[in-house]
């Protein structure tokens, strides 16, 4: 057993028990603080709070006949300013939100702002640099939904020098005027967003959630949006019923995101757990996820955004995690025009979700969408109906199912053609699956790489439900079938077991 330190503030840390257990543990850890008794807990990803500030700490995690302990140093820290002494209410009903403002731009370097307990109704927030932002237990920001009240994050606003831009708002991909997210962030660095208190977007269908499609004023609101930010921590809260996406970074990098709880109902449209967009060096463990749509998923822009800035997901590590409902746990693409690459998933636990991994492009997205460097390890799946989708063909925007994106046949090599690389599945175990093992079809032009299974044992239910696998024209509802591969290029099989299958186990055509 190792313990590691993953983050910490003048006033808590998170732990990581690394002792070949994914999401949580069978046997339970008690874990002290300081020589005190703090909780006992099967959590591999653990939060410690009520520290002191500038101080050294133990933690000592015990399990049977093993102990381990670690020690550190929480941070400085120069004020903390009560959002109650600013005229803060959280009874639920007044509006909060100017005196929340207030505090958090009062507070100096290294200051923490605290929300204490109560219901605070809020419209959205917007952080600062170098603050802790901390919403306590009991505590919860309640969403306005009258989007008349909600300020506009313009899409592109030209500079003056007629050359460049600032992007700000933004829709699957393309620049849009949007909504301020619930906590919202712009050109911000160093800064946490931590405690064990909620934020609850109040989204419903009479609200956010009716006709989602439709464009009311601006695109609907993030829950959490980072633009353009450096060094951003998440840690502790609870994030649910969010009106469309839970947690957004944009064009930011250097971020951490831990010990979360993001949940919203299984109808609840676009209700994505955490989608990185052109982001570099991003962290997310120990972080469980309830959502209606995608757990996480990973974009780099559409078409305009992807090609001008040229900005892929890069750097991604995602582990210590439970996808629990979802459409898929991990997903990249659509909208990846700007490339994704050097992802690591490892051990997580997937359960219930309709994919466990799935890459969506077509062709148009463009020659720097590139997917390389993908690695799932330990990962463990229990009635997802696909665990490995690759798909070339998604027939998402207008032209989606056009003939130039959805013909089967060899077109030439262009600009518009994008290219996926290397996939690595190793120590996969999948029980009670429904549609496919696995079901992977490239580009006849320009195929899928490499892919590489290694020790995955996949096993279907006796009671499937039928499904479309991937989303392409042609793409018929199939229950309990293989591993079905077309158009890739280097395809390896090393202790691969496909038991429950109806038919072949194994349809492979490169």
């Amino acid at each position: 057993m190792e313990l590691k330190l993953l983050m910490k503030t003048a006033r808590m840390a998170v732990i990581e028990i690394c002792d070949g257990n994914k999401f949580e543990t069978e046997n339970e850890f008690t874990i002290r603080v300081n020589g005190e008794t703090y909780m006992t807990t099967g959590r591999t990803v653990v939060s410690v709070y009520g520290l002191e500030p500038n101080t050294d700490n133990v933690v000592t995690v015990i399990r049977e006949h093993s102990t381990e302990e670690l020690h550190f140093h929480t941070d400085l820290e120069t004020v903390t300013l009560d959002v109650k002494a600013f005229g803060a209410k959280g009874d639920g009903v007044s509006n909060d939100t100017p005196f929340i403002q207030a505090a958090i731009s009062s507070c100096p370097k290294g200051g923490r702002v605290v929300v204490p307990a109560g219901v605070y109704k809020i419209y959205p927030i917007f952080l600062r640099s170098h603050i802790t932002f901390e919403i306590q237990k009991d505590a919860v920001l309640s969403a306005f939904t009258d989007r008349e009240n909600f300020p506009i994050l313009p899409g592109n606003v030209p500079s003056n020098d007629e050359k460049g831009e600032y992007f700000l708002g933004t829709w699957e991909g393309e620049p849009a005027p949007m909504f301020a997210g619930i906590i919202t962030a712009v050109k911000v660095k160093d800064t946490t967003v931590c405690g064990e208190g909620t934020i609850d977007g109040c989204a419903s269908e009479e609200n956010w959630w009716f006709e989602p499609k439709k464009i009311r004023i601006a695109t609907r609101p993030r829950m959490i949006f980072f633009d353009q930010c450096k060094d951003m921590r998440v840690q502790g809260i609870t994030v649910k019923n969010s009106p469309s996406w839970n947690l957004h970074p944009y064009f930011s990098k250097d971020l951490g995101f831990y010990d979360l709880k993001i949940i919203s109902p299984k109808i609840s449209p676009n209700t994505d757990g955490l989608n990185p967009e052109s982001c570099k060096n991003v962290n997310i463990v120990g972080v469980y996820f309830s959502v209606g749509d995608d757990c996480i998923a990973i974009k780099s822009g559409k078409i305009y955004m992807g090609a001008k800035y040229k900005t892929p997901s890069k750097g991604l590590s995602i582990r210590k995690c439970r996808m629990q409902d979802g459409h898929g746990a991990i997903v990249i693409g659509s909208e990846n025009a700007g490339g994704v690459k050097d992802l690591l998933v490892e051990d997580c636990e997937f359960k219930n979700t309709d994919r466990g991994l799935r890459i969506k492009t077509r062709r148009g997205r463009g020659k720097d969408a590139v997917v390389d460097g993908v690695t799932f390890n330990r990962i463990d799946m229990d009635h997802v109906m696909t665990p490995v989708v690759i798909n070339e063909f998604y027939f998402c925007d207008p032209d989606g199912h056009s003939d130039y994106v959805q013909t089967k046949e060899a077109l030439e090599v262009d600009e518009r053609t994008p290219e996926l690389g290397d996939f690595l599945f190793k120590d996969i175990k999948a029980t009670n699956c429904h549609v496919a093992a696995s079901y992977i079809y490239g580009l006849p032009e320009k195929k899928v790489k490499s892919v590489r299974f290694e020790n995955v044992d996949i096993s279907f239910t006796d009671e499937p439900v039928a499904g479309v696998p991937a989303m392409m024209d042609g793409g018929d509802p199939m229950t309990r079938c293989g591993l079905f591969a077309k158009n890739v290029e280097n395809l390896e099989l090393e202790n691969v077991t496909v038991t429950g299958q109806e038919g072949q186990a194994f349809i492979i055509e490169q």
